[in-house]
């Protein structure tokens, strides 16, 4: 049998580490080099073709065909001019990943020949063959149409000499099968809500923007050991191993000085995603061992979600140049702490203010309150929903695992807003209200609120910060789309049906600034449970919580229940974000790919087990085996039963953790048969969890003891301790 012993990247590899030399040194000269941003589009584009699209961009409205064919014209200039020969449409289909079919710019002179063009109907729609994406039951398989069409909001870009366009994607009967086309929906939504109550403010408000920071945590790992990994390989996590002597008690890796192969890839990283406009600005060692960080400023939610993607994707692509693999799993190794990706929120006016940060003023002070407080009940009222929005297959291992969230939604608020929200519920006789002059909270702090200054509540999956709010439930492999559609689409309705009271109240002759702290009370009373600053890992939480009526269900496949009760069909189809098939239809796919994660994992770890592990114990059992024969020949008997117990006691435990291990196998695939019988989606996903994976926690529990029992020689998959600690 063949053993894998990592001695270094040169020689597992033969390749030596790359060494990143930059250009320039100054980001500005290469910055979005590769984007048809408004720049290049003023550089390429007629002036009136220009005013055109960036007024329609500006205005969230549709640009007409002539407008679209001379876009397509200029865009397709400066990508020629810039190496690329093709094109895509570029899209979100729901796998958590991207999709793109290349097509070169090429057509028919009429002549013979060809000649490089580019129209306005291929840059606005095209019809790719889309009938191996999910789409839970809106298709059938030989129904291949599907149409994707461009998001004129999210700027073009070259890569890999490709020109991509970023699209919506979509049914053939107008249902959305992408991740895209509902986080518009919803930012629209959102949009259109917050403007009817920021007017009250400020009547010149024409929009309100939704803001999106993402910090994605991964780990990286030697190319080579990767490859010596079939688990790896094949799930993106390992399915078996026993944790280090070493790995992160020390807490000396967090913050710690980046070791130079991670720092030439980060720097190759930065240079590559500034190219593209992706404004990464933060890196550093994250709590485990080869895990990190990288965060941008903070963009539009719909530019930031693409993004996001994109620097995914060129991780893989650079990493592999520096003899690397990016884990994004939300939990690749057992025993250390997985991925996330939280996601920092706000919501902000065309004007510039930002809708969760205190102003200077009473009045803007009052709208700070106003915007918190109906976030508070969106999140109160769809606590499941935002849950089942973050949780996967994949997720479920991270969460409420003492290093992320617990998977019960809460929020964080910090001390002085809690105090403050306390006395607004109170009706405490020193909470004066002036229509005149805006709101007196009679409280020093307030005319010049600062609120960034309460500790963050790590255990907390939804916390204020300041003046944005962190959704730190998010897995670091998901599309973020997730849970900022859920998100935004909840806030919107919440928004409406406090401008809809608002609105019938003034109209009723009510002062308008005593309605809106009448109506933020009783939205602080109602929301209040919601509102928890403790421990979120703790068991007396999961049963205050359960008390209070939040959503404790640990469960993914139930927790994706949340999106198809009553009250997520309504608020879905009342914003217009996805319509009742449409819902079902995406549950069908959550399922469905539950299911599959978890089949795939199974099936690898019963071949790991039995072709790979038991192999390698048996061989090393013989060994013992051997080694006591010998020991019965060369002493007396009684010395020689004195010197040999130790490895027949050694034999008999190996005996025992194989036979387990066989027998667990054995059942592990008769569970997955019978799981696989079922017809309905839900219920054999539900099976997999219940029945399939205890299964393999036992399974690998044998495994890990046999890995610290097996002569390290023969063990046939690299180890922990070998895996975490890039040199």
């Amino acid at each position: 049998m063949s053993t894998f012993r990592f001695k270094s990247v040169e020689e597992a590899s033969g390749r030596k580490p790359v060494e990143v030399k930059l250009p320039d040194t100054d980001v500005r000269k290469y910055y979005a080099k590769n984007v048809f941003n408004r720049q290049k589009m003023f550089e390429y584009l007629p002036d009136a073709v220009f005013k055109e699209l960036v007024e329609a961009i500006d205005n969230k409205r549709p640009i007409n065909r002539m407008t679209a064919d001379a876009v397509a014209e200029g865009m397709r200039r400066w990508a020629i001019e810039n190496g690329a020969r093709h094109y895509t449409h570029w899209f979100h289909p729901l796998t958590d990943g991207t999709a793109e079919k290349h097509d070169s710019f090429i057509e028919h002179d009429g002549k013979g020949g060809v000649i490089e063009n580019f129209s306005g109907k291929l840059l606005v729609q095209q019809e790719p063959d889309a009938s191996s994406f999910p789409n839970g039951g809106l298709r059938n398989t030989f129904e291949a149409r599907g149409y994707s069409a461009w998001d004129i909001s999210s700027p073009a870009f070259i890569l890999n000499n490709t020109l991509c366009i970023p699209t919506i994607f979509i049914s053939y009967t107008g249902e959305s099968l992408d991740y895209k086309t509902p986080l518009l929906r919803a930012l629209n939504s959102v949009d259109k809500a917050a403007v009817r109550v920021a007017r009250y403010f400020d009547p010149e408000v024409k929009h309100v923007n939704s803001f999106l920071g993402w910090e994605q945590e991964y780990f990286l790992i030697d190319e080579a050991l990767y490859s010596a990994r079939p688990d790896l390989m094949l799930t993106g996590r390992t399915l078996m191993g026993h944790e280090s002597a070493k790995n992160q008690q020390l807490e000396d890796h967090y913050f710690g000085a980046i070791p130079k192969r991670v720092e030439a890839f980060m720097l190759e990283l930065e240079y590559e995603a500034h190219k593209l406009g992706i404004p990464i600005k933060t890196r550093h060692n994250e709590v485990a061992p080869n895990q990190f960080e990288l965060a941008p400023i903070y963009e539009e939610t719909n530019l930031a979600n693409d993004h996001n993607l994109l620097i995914m994707s060129l991780m893989s692509e650079v990493a592999s140049r520096h003899n690397f693999r990016v884990l994004l799993h939300e939990k690749p190794f057992d025993g250390v702490n997985g991925s996330g990706k939280h996601n920092n929120w706000s919501l902000g006016t065309d004007k510039g203010t930002l809708l969760f940060s205190p102003g200077k003023t009473k009045e803007q002070n009052l709208q700070f309150i106003v915007f918190v407080a109906n976030v508070m009940a969106a999140v109160h009222r769809h606590n499941a929903l935002l849950k089942a929005s973050i949780m996967s297959a994949t997720n479920a291992h991270r969460l409420g695992g003492n290093e992320a969230p617990p998977a019960i939604i809460s929020m964080f608020l910090g001390q002085q807003l809690t105090e403050i929200f306390e006395k607004l519920e109170a009706n405490e006789s020193n909470i004066n209200f002036s229509p005149g002059d805006g709101m007196d909270l009679n409280v020093a702090q307030i005319p010049a609120l600062m609120l960034d200054n309460t500790d963050r509540n790590r255990t907390s999956p939804f916390a204020f910060t300041g003046n944005r709010f962190e959704f730190r439930a998010v897995g670091s492999s998901a599309n973020c789309a997730s849970a900022m559609i859920a998100l935004n689409a909840a806030v919107a309705s919440q928004l409406n049906q406090f401008a809809d009271i608002v609105d019938k109240r003034i109209g009723d002759g009510e002062d308008l600034h005593s309605v809106i702290l009448d109506e933020v009370r009783i939205l602080l009373k109602k929301s209040r449970d919601i509102r928890f600053d403790g421990n979120g890992y703790s068991e007396d939480w999961t049963k205050e919580a359960a008390r209070r009526g939040l959503d404790t269900q640990t469960s993914a496949p139930l927790m994706f229940d949340a999106y198809l009760s009553a009250d997520s069909i309504q608020m879905f189809e009342e914003t217009g974000v996805f319509s009742k098939v449409e819902l079902y239809a995406r549950n069908e796919v959550k399922w469905e790919m539950y299911t599959k994660k978890i089949q795939i994992e199974a099936r690898v770890l019963g071949d790991l087990a039995i072709n790979h592990i038991i192999p390698a114990a048996t061989r090393y059992q013989s060994l013992l085996l051997d080694n006591v024969y010998k020991i019965k020949n060369l002493f007396p008997e009684a010395k020689a039963h004195d010197i040999a117990a130790q490895d027949m006691k050694g034999i008999e435990v190996i005996a025992h953790h194989i036979s387990e291990i066989r027998l667990l196998v054995d059942t592990l695939i008769e569970s997955r048969k019978v799981s696989n019988r079922l017809t309905s989606e839900r219920e054999k996903a539900i099976s997999y969890h219940d029945n399939v994976c205890p299964l393999m926690d036992r399974i690998r529990y044998h495994i890990d003891k046999l890995e610290l029992m097996v002569d390290n020689e023969i063990w046939p998959l690299p180890k922990y301790r070998e895996m975490l600690f890039i040199r």
